[in-house]
């Protein structure tokens, strides 16, 4: 399988309300950016087709349900997620059960199953709140280890534990990386974020970017100095 270029290894997070406004940044943005991420804000305002027309413009797509429901429930939502012919699909990982069913439904499809991990917005005492004494770090390194038992293709994590899950899991395994944010950039509703840079050299394979470029004046610019920040992550040293 061919590596990924600093361009595709860039996911714009089309987090939005309205198609309109989706295919609007999509036209700005142009050939700059070839992976885009469909979310449950767009998703009920008609984003399953746009994501059939991006497929159909020969873009990547990353449908980011996170599912988590009964392993029954999760098997058959995840066969039907197949007949979408998309790239990504996240399901909370949480359990072995969940996900194992979801690796069931994806059955021989090319569809890649992510496990979300913990949300970017949350700190340690939201997991408290929730009933863990881990630390976020922990937690996630655990949940990563699980998606990798149940035959997952890899991980949403921060570019903080990006690392830790690399050093755990090895080189085949994905980690895609949102609430990342270029320094000195408003942080918004974000906990535990990373630049590019530093999200890269600590082993993600993607990162996923929405309001910093979504919201920019002039979104292809603010694109393509995210891809220069992966292309220059990626040199040796």
């Amino acid at each position: 399988m061919t590596a990924p270029t600093a361009k595709d290894r860039l996911i714009v997070a089309l987090d939005m309300p309205t198609v309109e406004e989706a295919q609007r940044l999509v036209a700005a943005l142009g050939d700059t950016v070839s992976f885009y991420k469909v979310g449950l804000e767009l998703l009920f305002a008609g984003g399953l087709e746009l994501a059939r027309a991006l497929k159909a413009e020969g873009k990547q797509v990353f449908l980011d349900m996170k599912l988590l429901d009964i392993g029954n429930t999760v098997e058959r939502a995840v066969a039907n997620a197949t007949e979408f012919g998309l790239d990504f699909l996240t399901v909370h990982g949480h359990d072995l059960k969940t996900m194992r069913a979801a690796v069931a439904g994806r059955g021989t499809s090319k569809l890649k199953l992510l496990a979300v991990t913990v949300l970017t917005n949350l700190t340690a005492d939201d997991l408290k709140q929730q009933g863990t004494s881990l630390a976020p770090a922990d937690l996630v390194l655990r949940r990563a280890q699980l998606a990798r038992e149940s035959g997952f293709d890899g991980v949403i994590a921060s570019g903080q534990e990006a690392g830790r899950i690399r050093a755990a899991t090895g080189r085949g395994f994905l980690i895609v990386t949102p609430g990342i944010r270029l320094t000195g950039s408003s942080t918004d509703d974000q906990e535990r974020i990373t630049t590019p840079d530093h999200a890269i050299r600590a082993g993600a394979n993607y990162i996923v970017v929405g309001r910093p470029i979504t919201q920019a004046d002039d979104p292809r610019l603010v694109a393509e100095t995210f891809i220069n920040h992966i292309r220059e992550a990626e040199l040796p040293g």
